[in-house]
Formats: structure tokens, C-alpha cells, sequence
């Protein structure tokens, strides 16, 4: 649609200019930046705050989309991260002071146990040597000997396990956990802001395309704009008067309706030409070029001017060849 109005606008600026009229003059519309908010989800609409045609402030609630389900996601999502800190911090923290002083004491018994065995195994050893004893008995307090010593060294290490600490590169793996799950919930509280719709600049209500209860596609505008503070005209300057102007040129703008001229400042030149449509010009003119302008105005008491009235443009600093 917004195409297609534009369209139409330079059809009728061109083919008024052609029809006669004020000299240079170039014929178009008064226009505010528009801003169209869209959906964030596909949600319904739960709560409208405002009408078409308010005016509203800068951060004002336009509407709020029904927001039940990321609620749900951002509650697992937090207590994912909870449990994610939590881990971290018994990495970071390490053992127990209970933890270590029960693997020392575990420790301690292995090695007496393993003690134990290896002088019983002497003992054995020396009745075989002396025939007192069969080689099966030795044979099987060789096994006890080697079980309590491999015990022993298991304790010690697990001992030592504890005494260090964390190793560097789980602790490392815990924290990036956590800052996956903290990304996550941060994504999920910025969507759930995005379900209340509010205004990204002060303006007018323009449009509200849908109602109470309706459910938008994800993307859909469901809410627009009409920028507040000064309009502009928005002009079709043709090829020939393009050179003589850029951004910053004076402008002087008549509006149907009001008792004087306002001053304006042009502020945007396009840089793509349009060739302008056929049947707008006459066939010598067909070929001449247009470029999309737009002439803001200056004055301050033309903030309240509205929004769509037809406007007159003349450009102070060109003079056309005589």
C-alpha cells in the first residue's frame, strides 16, 4: 500500500506540474516519518491501551500481547540458571572440610590394612620357605598383600583429588553453563518485554490493524505510528532542477488551508532517479527523470499541522533556464 500511494503521489505531483501552476513549484503531500511496531509472537491480543488518532508519549503502552507462554519458558529457563550457579559455585568451592577429613581417614585404614598384610606375608613366606606351610597359602597372602596395597594407593590419591580441588578445566566448563543458561533467560525476559507493545518515539496513533483477542502472525504491524515534531513534504524533483539543489537547500512551502507561506529545509534527496510514468507527462516529457525529495519544515508552530494536506514547493535557490 505504501507503494502503491507513492506511486500516486508522483503521478499527481507530475501531472499537475505539467497542467500549468506556479512556475518551478513542485506539487506533493505533507507527511510524518511513520513507524510500524510488529508482532513479536503470535499471541493474542490481550490488553489495547489506546485508540486511532492519540496522541502518545515516548515509552507510552500501546497494547500488550498475551504473554502465558514465555512466562513459562522464562520460569525453566531461571531455574535452569539457578541450578547452573549452584553447580558452579560446589566446583569453585571444592570439597567438603567432612569430604576430606573422611577420605584421610579412609586413607590411613588402607595403609594400615596394607602393613598388616605385607608383614603377614612375610610371615608366610618364611613357614613355606621352612616347609611348615604350603606354596597355595603363600599364593594367597601375595593376592591380600597386592588387594590392600592397591587399596591404599586409591585412598591416597582419592585424598589427594580432594586436598587440590577442582580441576581448572571442569570449572571452566561449569561457568560456561551458566553463562549459556544467563543468555538464555536474558533472551526470554527481552521477549516477554516485547509483549508489551509501547511507542518508540512520542507521535499519533494511526493505525491499529487488529482488535481485541485477534491473534497476529509473528511480523505482522500491529501497531502505527505517525512520528511527532516537524512534517516535510515529500516532492518528485525533476532532472533538470537536481543539480541545483542538495541537502540544506531553503525551501518555501505553501499549504492549502493556511494564510502564509512556511519556511522549509531540504533534508533528503534520493539518489536513484525514477523515470516517471507515461502517462503522466506528454510524449516530448516522457523520458525526463524524477528524484524523491523530502523538504522538512522549519517553523515550529508547523508541528501542528496535519498530517496529508496537498502542498506547493518552490525551491528558493533554483532559477529556471529562461
Amino acid at each position: 500500500m505504501m507503494h502503491g500511494s507513492r506511486a500516486l503521489v508522483v503521478v499527481a505531483a507530475l501531472a499537475l506540474t505539467a497542467c500549468g501552476g506556479d512556475g518551478d513549484a513542485l506539487l506533493g503531500t505533507l507527511e510524518r516519518d511513520r513507524v510500524e511496531l510488529v508482532a513479536e509472537a503470535q499471541e493474542p491480543i490481550v490488553e489495547v491501551a489506546v485508540r486511532e488518532g492519540d496522541a502518545v508519549t515516548e515509552g507510552q503502552l500501546l497494547l500488550r500481547l498475551d504473554p502465558a507462554a514465555v512466562e513459562a519458558r522464562l520460569a525453566q529457563a531461571r531455574a535452569a540458571m539457578k541450578q547452573a550457579e549452584r553447580r558452579q559455585a560446589e566446583l569453585v568451592a571444592g570439597a567438603r572440610r567432612e569430604q576430606v577429613r573422611e577420605a584421610r581417614a579412609l586413607a590411613e585404614g588402607a595403609a594400615s590394612k596394607a602393613t598388616a598384610a605385607a608383614g603377614e606375608f612375610r610371615r608366610i613366606e618364611k613357614l613355606v620357605a621352612d616347609g611348615m606351610l604350603p606354596a597355595s597359602e603363600l599364593d594367597r597372602q601375595r593376592g591380600l598383600r597386592d588387594g590392600t596395597a592397591a587399596d591404599e594407593r586409591a585412598a591416597k590419591e582419592r585424598l589427594a583429588e580432594l586436598e587440590r580441588g577442582t580441576r581448572s578445566e571442569v570449572v571452566e566448563q561449569a561457568a560456561a553453563a551458566l553463562a549459556g543458561a544467563r543468555a538464555q533467560v536474558a533472551e526470554l525476559e527481552l521477549s516477554l518485554a516485547r509483549h508489551m507493545v509501547s511507542a518508540p518515539r512520542a507521535g499519533i496513533v494511526d493505525a491499529l490493524p487488529y482488535e481485541l483477542g485477534e491473534r497476529p502472525p509473528r511480523g505482522a504491524p500491529i501497531a502505527v505510528l505517525l512520528a511527532a515534531g516537524q512534517p516535510y513534504a515529500r516532492v518528485f524533483i525533476p532532472e533538470p532542477m537536481r543539480a541545483s539543489v542538495k541537502a540544506g537547500s531553503p525551501a518555501n512551502v505553501r499549504i492549502d488551508g493556511t494564510d502564509h507561506d512556511w519556511r522549509g529545509e531540504l533534508r533528503y534527496v534520493s539518489s536513484e532517479a525514477a523515470f516517471t510514468p507515461y502517462y503522466a507527462l506528454n510524449e516530448r516529457d516522457r523520458s525526463r527523470l524524477s528524484f524523491l525529495a523530502e523538504v522538512v519544515l522549519t517553523e515550529p508552530e508547523a508541528a501542528g499541522l496535519p498530517t496529508g494536506m496537498p502542498v506547493e514547493v518552490t525551491m528558493l535557490e533554483y532559477r529556471a533556464s529562461p
